[in-house]
């Protein structure tokens, strides 16, 4: 008997034709991402270049992995949402201090692991939060993680950050060029193709690049064919009680910026994330992470870039990103693959990126718009989240005169913005002394306000809009 059962979108599986396009959309999307943190960390360190090819096919290895255990999971592991994985910048820093003043790679390695299994036995306290994530406050962090990416895809605009020619007319022209291609596939193509805008946009860029000498692929030959990443490769891990406490905080930012990405991925794709899912997910990441360190590669956490895809191409089968979880590891094992997309312009990646994380500003945006704006407490905690999450944006030296840990913290948008929203949300609808309200005691309000008790007009109105 056949079930008559409908599928979720997210559960869906689409042709294997869609699945290799679709998932090779997500793959060019985050790929600069994903190497850019071993190129950083190997750079400061000043490896060698064979020991730098090494991190990128053993990241982008484990990248794929990660991504396969979301979205696939496996008993309580895995949120089983379309949610891209790759190494968290927030942990960049650090990574780089350990191992540039004593214990190398060993060291960063050792922190890793633990902060990974630290990941692993946290995530059913922070499951146990979600009531503490109401639309009022996941809008906004949704808002805050789009904003926050802009200036990414700025620099990519601008040829890449540390380009000789970074800012050369000549680059935002082709970044230009391909916003055009991928507005005018997203606004005027056939079903399929609008799907693929990015993909297309990209494939585009790239074609008109080659003649015009943005970039040549002399570095494919000489990338070799197979890669396979072995346990320790650059020696047994140590640990270190400075280095793992500085990895500890890093582990608490990465949780705070997944469970925002996780929920806006569920925003979009109609699967509300819960406490047990949002646990799972987690303890995913935390799983990665100590992948990364046994594999010589770094902490993993949901990759925001690919939020924004979600949201615009509105394709939400997980199984297309378990695709692009498939092609990372045959990018980890087979580098000349790697070299082909690595050189990919960054200003192609640039014009593609203003639409992809524009996209998560305004889904942010459209979760708010369940909220009363009307209400002035409301307003309170999405302006001051929004600025403070801001602020290290715009000006990256701000907090460099603090703290390491607090440094950690705060120099992430993503992880500032989130923060300040939870604790404004919990002092203006979480305190019985607040308007006379008491919170719901059955979960999060529908609307991150207050639910009002009996006569109390002022929260009756802010909870209903009327």
């Amino acid at each position: 008997m056949v079930s008559t059962t409908p599928v979720h979108p997210v559960d869906a599986v689409p042709p294997v034709r869609h699945l290799a396009a679709f998932g090779l959309q997500h793959v060019l999307a985050m790929y600069a991402g994903a190497v850019a943190v071993p190129l950083i960390v190997g750079g400061a360190m000043k490896l060698p270049p064979a020991d730098l090819a090494y991190l990128i096919t053993a990241d982008l290895l484990i990248c794929g992995i990660a991504t396969l255990v979301q979205c696939v999971g496996f008993w309580r592991f895995g949120v089983r949402l379309p949610i891209m994985q790759g190494c968290t910048f927030a942990a960049v820093s650090p990574m780089v201090l350990i191992g540039t003043t004593g214990g190398g790679l060993p060291a960063i390695y050792g922190s890793v692991i633990v902060a990974g299994l630290a990941i692993v036995l946290l995530a059913p306290v922070f499951g146990r939060l979600l009531r503490f994530f109401p639309p009022l406050v996941t809008g906004t962090v949704i808002l805050v993680i789009g904003v926050s990416l802009l200036p990414v895809a700025g620099d990519w605009v601008a040829g890449g950050a540390g380009a000789p020619d970074f800012g050369a007319p000549r680059n935002l022209a082709l970044a230009a060029f391909v916003l055009v291609v991928v507005l005018v596939v997203q606004g005027f193509a056939p079903a399929f193709l609008r799907r693929i805008a990015v993909l297309v946009g990209i494939a585009v860029g790239l074609a008109v690049s080659v003649p015009f000498g943005f970039t040549d692929f002399g570095q494919v030959a000489d990338a070799g064919w197979v890669g396979v990443s072995t346990p320790f490769h650059f020696g047994a891990p140590t640990f270190h009680a400075s280095a793992i406490v500085a990895m500890l905080v890093v582990a608490l930012v990465t949780m705070t910026e997944t469970t925002g990405d996780f929920i806006a991925v569920g925003e979009m794709t109609g699967r509300k994330v819960d406490a047990r899912t949002l646990s799972d997910g987690l303890r995913a990441d935390g799983l990665s992470t100590v992948l990364g360190g046994v594999f010589n590669t770094f902490p993993y956490t949901a990759f925001a870039q690919n939020v924004g895809l979600v949201g615009m191409t509105r394709v939400r089968s997980r199984w297309v990103v378990a695709a692009a979880g498939g092609i990372l590891v045959l990018l980890g094992l087979l580098p000349k693959l790697g070299a082909v997309v690595a050189a990919i312009p960054a200003p192609v990646l640039g014009g593609a990126g203003l639409v992809m994380f524009g996209t998560v500003a305004a889904s942010g945006l459209r979760t708010l718009a369940r909220v009363d704006l009307r209400d002035g407490d409301n307003l309170t905690v999405i302006a001051v989240s929004v600025a403070v999450g801001v602020l290290p944006v715009g000006v990256p030296t701000l907090y460099d005169a603090f703290p390491d840990w607090f440094r950690t913290v705060m120099h992430s948008g993503i992880s500032a913005g989130c923060v300040t929203a939870v604790v404004l949300n919990v002092l203006f609808h979480h305190l019985p002394s607040r308007a006379g309200g008491t919170p719901d005691p059955s979960g999060p309000p529908t609307d991150g306000v207050l639910v009002p008790e009996k006569g109390d007009r002022r929260a009756e109105t802010a909870r209903t809009g009327e």
